[in-house]
């Protein structure tokens, strides 16, 4: 158990609960503690996940001595803050997504980890799963041929609009910052490059947040990729990136099962293709793929061996600030304001 990194967590909310359960399947890690602003909220999650201490303040878990390194999973406008305090109080940072309000304070929450000498990693949890891996893999060694296209969706349709967080401007909230950015980053670690254009437009709920959006990204190499997110719709919230070759289909690449599966598939070709001898492929192969722990767990413990220095992050600084300033552009496209 000396071995273990010890983590404390800062919010109470879903995607802290996500979290904590599936670390119960982590190799190198356990939660013991949590931070909340209510003591009785703070107690109730820590009887859940029978953790060994409840902070009623978030400063009171940043300075608990039996923990090393801080999920936090507060809303986006408070990212930022709380990295930095974390940070100060001597903790290394696995941040939830997006890292931050913008840009800019993404660059300085790095600036402050390294001036710390601290690790911050953003909390894309899906680029842990074996099934990324392996998707990337597949593309890299040409299964489908030069990579034309990229399309995805990440949409859900809520109708608990009531002190929902993610329908506040104030809170950083809105489609993008909460399932969009995901398909942002997809894109750009697919392609390994920053797009050159984005062109984007969104619908603006009520309360002044975008409920949802979509865009296209033009990639130096060429690579169009277009994405539909929101929080008021529905979709089938895969992945496709399409090659010269054929394509790559990801039914649940956000948050893949144990076991998931993805597919490499072969369109028809053309009636006049195939009369000049082109060969017909099979229209689909499956692969399955086997992980070894929960989603969480699996990013918790990616975690743990960079801090170590055995792998790189999951996703480098330069890599989450970079998917900051397209959802910046996005923003400002849309005409969304924080």
């Amino acid at each position: 158990m000396a071995d273990l990194l010890r983590w404390g967590i800062l919010g109470t909310g879903n995607i802290a609960k996500q979290f904590a359960a599936g670390m119960a399947t982590s190799r190198r890690g356990r939660v013991v503690a949590v931070g909340s602003r209510s003591g009785e909220t703070a107690s109730a999650f820590a009887r859940q996940f029978s953790l060994n201490a409840a902070h009623a303040k978030y400063e009171a878990l940043l300075n608990d001595p039996q923990v090393d390194a801080i999920y936090l999973s507060l809303p986006n406008s408070m990212h930022h803050e709380w990295t930095l305090k974390a940070l100060a109080a001597g903790k290394h940072v696995l941040c939830e997504k997006p890292m931050a309000s913008n840009a800019a304070q993404a660059a300085e929450m790095f600036q402050a980890a390294k001036s710390a000498g601290k690790l911050l990693v953003e909390a894309f949890m899906y680029r842990s799963h074996p099934q990324t891996q392996a998707v990337l893999k597949a593309i890299r060694s040409g299964r489908i041929g030069e990579i034309r296209a990229i399309k995805t969706s990440f949409c859900y349709r809520t109708t608990k609009l009531v002190d929902n967080i993610r329908f506040r401007a104030d809170l950083a909230g809105g489609s993008m910052m909460d399932v969009g950015c995901y398909c942002l980053d997809f894109a750009r670690l697919v392609t390994g490059e920053e797009p050159r254009s984005v062109l984007a437009t969104g619908r603006l709920h009520s309360s002044g947040v975008d409920e949802c959006a979509a865009g296209t990204l033009h990639f130096p190499s060429g690579v169009l990729a277009t994405f539909v997110c929101g929080m008021t719709l529905q979709a089938d919230n895969s992945a496709y990136v399409c090659g010269a070759e054929g394509y790559v289909h990801i039914p649940i690449p956000w948050k893949p099962p144990r076991p998931s599966v993805y597919h490499i598939a072969y369109s028809t070709p053309p009636r006049q293709d195939v009369a000049s001898g082109m060969p017909v492929r099979p229209p689909k192969e499956d692969f399955t793929v086997e992980s070894p722990a929960e989603l969480y767990a699996l990013e918790a413990d990616d975690f743990a061996a960079a801090l170590k220095g055995e792998i790189p992050p999951a996703i480098s600084a330069e890599q989450s600030i970079g998917n900051m300033r397209v959802l910046d552009e996005i923003r400002k496209q849309i005409g969304l304001k924080f």
